[in-house]
């Protein structure tokens, strides 16, 4: 289960590791020119049990993010007495398109033309807006998923043609990783290229992609000094506060 042992965890720990995160995530945006609420966390639950992640709700993290669609179909059916606003931050198959979306308050895995065509084929016409991120691979590494630089133009030129048609959906902003290899200045380097892009092209389009998510459990508050609005965070929630 990766760096988390589910066998010594308590509620008590987990409360105390979120309230370390939020503190860190605060003074982050304080150095960025923001206001902690100007941040989300999300809490990425994808190595705990529903029980987990239903104390990490408790601690005040509403906003959980899922890899497997599979997962958010099995956890949301167990946590269903429970607030809780399900990002799905890995990929999304075409084929469970249909059933992923009614549960979903933003993706934030948007990677190709294809599946922005199945998602308007299947949500329903009536539900709240969601938001979509574009899933942005900025350094080019042929070990990070998401879109080329070039295929994320291709379709925000696409979108800005459709703007006026009627889907509720919205294309809300960027996500991306650091460089996994690079080092946190490295990683950092990545994050204001992101934000660069967004810059550019919310001018360049028309759009206002406000969004930013990036930035995970070692590298959020570099993430954060350089413009996240969003940050995905998993291993630190579940592990003693003194640790990251």
């Amino acid at each position: 289960m990766n760096s988390i042992n589910a066998s010594v965890l308590t509620e008590k720990m987990v409360r105390e590791s979120f309230a370390a995160v939020r503190d860190r995530v605060a003074e982050a945006a304080i150095r960025s020119g923001r206001e902690g609420r100007d941040v989300r966390i999300v809490g990425v639950t994808k190595y705990v049990s529903a029980e987990v992640a239903r104390w990490l709700v408790g601690a005040g993290c509403t906003d959980l993010g899922e890899s497997r669609p599979q997962v958010v179909w099995s956890k949301a059916a167990d946590m269903q007495d429970v607030q809780v606003n399900w990002h799905l931050i890995g990929h999304l198959q075409r084929n469970k398109a249909k059933r992923t979306l009614p549960y979903l308050h933003m993706m934030h895995t948007l990677d190709s033309e294809r599946l922005l065509g199945q998602i308007e084929s299947d949500i329903e016409p009536d539900r709240p807006i969601l938001p979509l991120l574009l899933e942005i691979n900025v350094s080019g590494d042929k070990d990070k998923t998401g879109m080329s630089i070039a295929d994320a133009e291709r379709m925000l030129l696409e979108w800005q043609s459709r703007l006026k048609e009627t889907f509720p959906i919205e294309l809300a902003g960027l996500m991306g990783m650091g460089t996994l290899d690079g080092g946190l200045d490295q990683a950092r380097r990545d994050f204001a290229a992101l934000r660069e892009l967004r810059d550019r092209w919310a001018v360049q389009f028309g759009i206002p992609l406000q969004e930013l998510s990036m930035g995970m459990s070692g590298d959020f508050e570099a993430a954060i000094e350089e413009g996240a609005t969003i940050v995905r965070i998993g291993s630190i929630l579940f592990q003693p506060a003194s640790v990251g």
